[in-house]
């Protein structure tokens, strides 16, 4: 898995809940899904979409019903709702999982578990200067960054490594990868 892979994953708001609630037994159907995730119907079928175009879910053939069909896991995707689980595993509640869900969260988390400069993350992301910084700030409030300044650089330079739950999360990753 690269990290290309991951940022396309993490693009949708619900894609790593449906994955990992399919990987935890929860049955492919639509109904159970959004009760389980407690999602809209809207943005839930939208990240639901986006699995399938990623090739992580797949119709069930012969199962369900044409206007309400049953989803099963691919190969591929079995790989990610493992990930996408443990991800989960690793910051439980709805605060955490608020967090999760936006895009950027994820990617940043799996590029700093080692200390990183705002740059060499840009860089490695292709992520605007604004959605990187919105994250970094959410992340930092949230206490799953930290953020040293270096001021023996001219001009100071600041690092950012993953720490507590962001720490667990990006070590999941990692393992993945």
């Amino acid at each position: 898995m690269d990290i290309a892979t991951l940022v396309k994953l993490t693009s949708k708001a619900w894609s790593l809940k449906i994955l990992a609630l399919l990987h935890s037994g929860v049955p492919g159907r639509q109904a159970p899904l959004i009760a389980a995730a407690k999602a809209s119907r809207s943005a839930f079928a939208a990240s639901l979409l986006h699995l399938i175009d990623l090739g992580m879910l797949e119709k069930n053939p012969g199962h369900g019903h044409p206007l309400r069909p049953e989803f099963r896991l691919t190969d591929k995707g079995k790989v990610f709702a493992g990930l996408a689980y443990r991800i989960l595993e690793a910051a439980p509640g709805d605060a955490a999982s608020s967090v999760l869900k936006r895009s950027w969260t994820v990617p940043v988390l799996a590029v700093t578990g080692a200390p990183r400069r705002f740059t060499a993350i840009k860089t490695g992301l292709g992520v605007t200067d604004r959605a990187l910084s919105k994250t970094l700030c959410v992340l930092e409030d949230q206490a799953w960054l930290r953020r040293d300044i270096d001021v023996a650089q001219r001009p100071p330079l600041p690092t950012y490594q993953a720490v507590n739950a962001g720490l667990k999360i990006s070590e999941a990753i990692r393992l993945s990868f």
